[in-house]
């Protein structure tokens, strides 16, 4: 790992100082330090860049296999799981040049209602199975960088948390005479097309 990196911008081109999250101390400035609950640590360094290793070919085959294990549907181009490594010996190449050259575009999502319990649906997105694997890729390297600084309390979508862990831990605390318990969801967070109406 090296260390902190400072990267300083010209103070006539920064935001205003009301639109940052830096003190005042800080004006002109963004520091690369991370702030976690107990201590300052420096931002996950290599010799090689994050794209580097996003596209290096064991993150690129364990990505595949991840995929390849999930299976699941097809997406708008209809291309199945059993038919991507076939695909990926082919054009590998020129996915990856795509890719380093900022040429790369994700192919849209298929939308897919899921029928819920209560008799509600959920809209599924789901992925071509090609950005899938890029999906995954990028996700395990992010995932080296940024699950040491999550809460342990946070089982949510997270490698080796589930939601039965979570269902364990409340119980832990309603034994331990704990009276209160605080459930948030974020279904709708994201759903921006219903807010902004």
């Amino acid at each position: 790992m090296k260390g902190t990196m400072q990267k300083i911008f010209d103070d006539s081109k920064a935001c205003p100082q009301k639109n940052r999250t830096a003190s005042e101390g800080y004006a002109g400035g963004q520091t690369f330090i991370e702030i976690t609950e107990n201590n300052l640590t420096p931002n996950y360094q290599s010799e090689n860049g994050l794209l580097e290793r996003i596209l290096s070919s064991s993150n690129l085959n364990t990505a595949y296999k991840q995929v390849k294990r999930n299976k699941g549907a097809g997406g708008v181009d209809k291309m199945q799981v059993e038919s991507l490594k076939d695909y990926l010996v082919c054009h590998k190449d020129k996915l990856l040049a795509s890719i380093h050259k900022g040429k790369y575009r994700p192919n849209p999502v298929r939308r897919v209602d899921i029928p819920k319990e209560n008799g509600k649906k959920r809209q599924l997105g789901i992925p071509t199975v090609v950005d899938r694997v890029i999906q995954q890729s990028i996700a395990q390297q992010l995932q080296l960088i940024f699950a040491p600084e999550f809460s342990d309390h946070s089982y949510g979508f997270r490698p080796k948390h589930s939601a039965h862990q979570a269902l364990q831990k409340w119980q832990a605390y309603i034994t331990q005479g704990c009276g209160y318990a605080v459930d948030l969801d974020l279904e709708r967070f994201f759903d921006w097309k219903k807010r902004s109406k």
